[in-house]
């Protein structure tokens, strides 16, 4: 069997550097941080009181208000991103074939939010006026609701789910969605991921395990990915999405086309519930895996967008593995972690950082890595890799490729190349 294959057509984001796409690429290129004092609840006796957050959105530009009260915002924020990515995708909504179109997000935890809110006033008033919970507490909290409102909005009734595996989540939805396609199972999938776990649960369990910087005197420079320094991950929020488009079908309509999706590739370190393998070695075959895929060599990649999250054991790890399956053309590459910039999204992580790299082949730039300073090495890191510090890059970007490691050892990664007809 002839495997179909896939090009980006559309692109919509909300995050914690802008509430579009272009904005958010555009603060990328820029260097800016998402970093600050935390707003959505009072965290001054936490040890982490900052987070990167989405700031001044509106849901109501994109969802009518009686229906976005009916949200946690992890699903507000992938409502409104799809929404811009089906916008920008430009399809007829009147022809295209809505059995054939699809909706899969990747979501790590889901609403947080509403699930800390209902229990909290739960426990406050058990003992007084027994349980009493809010009807849409579990349609509202429950992580698979976001891909169903998408569907629900446009009526498509293709493929339909989440997947979830930690932070990995939304790069295993954008390879099940190119596999879908390829296998001409669907002929778009609107893929991405959502999270909004900037709560007093979200911020106290990840401090409790010692994942999050502390460094509250000056959260901007806290994401420091492959320095010394580094003392954990900031903790993001948002949403980005992809619309993914069988060849055919998007030159059938005259799409622009963003960029090819390659290949894709998944494993798992089968080593430790939250440390990455120390060797790399699910890093590594996860790579490996990713390229064999898309049926190209090492050397065909000159961008990778590193997982990269600023925790002490992780950047190592991941290091080594490029060293490993790049061997020296490592030293070629163009390596870069946008999680300096805006955080950690969490589940979503893989679907913006899938966007930075589609952004990168098309516009021929590569995104920074901020907050690194001289003098602050670390002896267990190759400092002779391009860790493009400090300023955006330009460069011919044939092809680039996007890691995203999650908690219980889950390694999924894909490959975006230049569109070449």
């Amino acid at each position: 069997m002839e495997l179909k294959r896939v090009v980006v057509t559309g692109i919509g984001a909300v995050t914690p550097l802008g509430n579009t796409a272009a904005e958010t690429w555009q603060n990328m290129l820029n260097g800016v941080s998402g970093a600050a004092p935390i707003t959505h609840f009072d965290a001054s006796k936490f040890k982490a009181q900052f987070a990167c957050e989405v700031k001044n959105f509106d849901p109501e530009q994109f969802i009518d208000k009686k229906e976005a009260r009916k949200m946690d915002p992890y699903c507000q924020y992938a409502l409104a991103a799809a929404t811009m990515a089906v916008d920008d995708s430009a399809m007829d909504l009147e022809q295209v074939d809505k059995n054939r179109v699809g909706v899969i997000f990747g979501v790590g935890i889901g609403g947080m939010k509403t699930y800390e809110e209902e229990v909290t006033a739960y426990a406050k008033t058990a003992d007084t006026i027994g349980p009493k919970f809010n009807p849409f507490f579990v349609p509202k909290m429950i992580a698979d609701i976001c891909a169903g409102h998408i569907s629900i909005k446009y009526g498509f009734h293709g493929p339909n789910y989440i997947t979830s595996s930690a932070c990995a989540s939304s790069t295993n939805a954008l390879a099940d969605a190119f596999n879908l396609i390829r296998l001409g199972k669907a002929d778009v999938v609107v893929s991405g991921g959502a999270e909004a776990a900037i709560t007093a649960a979200g911020v106290g369990g990840f401090t409790a395990m010692k994942a999050l910087s502390t460094r509250n005197e000056e959260p901007q420079k806290a994401s420091r990915p492959f320095s010394a320094s580094r003392d954990g991950f900031v903790m993001a929020e948002g949403s980005a999405v992809l619309v993914l488009e069988e060849l055919e079908h998007a030159k059938a309509r005259g799409a622009k086309i963003y960029a090819e999706m390659a290949g894709a590739g998944m494993s798992a370190d089968a080593h430790h519930i939250t440390a990455s393998h120390p060797e790399g070695l699910g890093a590594k075959l996860v790579m490996e895996n990713a390229l064999e895929d898309a049926g190209m060599k090492p050397a065909e990649i000159d961008y990778i967008n590193v997982h990269g999250t600023s925790t002490p054991v992780g950047d190592i790890s991941e290091c080594k593995a490029i060293l490993d399956v790049f061997g020296q053309h490592a030293y070629e590459l163009n390596i870069s972690s946008t999680k300096s910039m805006t955080g950690h999204l969490l589940g979503a992580a893989g679907a913006i950082e899938a966007m930075a790299s589609v952004m990168a082949v098309k516009e021929d730039i590569v995104p920074p890595t901020i907050n690194h300073e001289d003098g602050d090495e670390d002896p267990e890191i190759d400092y002779k890799l391009n860790f493009t510090f400090g300023q955006a890059q330009k460069r011919p970007v044939r092809a680039a490729l996007s890691n995203t490691f999650g908690f219980g050892g889950h390694n999924a990664c894909v490959i975006f190349k230049k569109y070449a007809g």
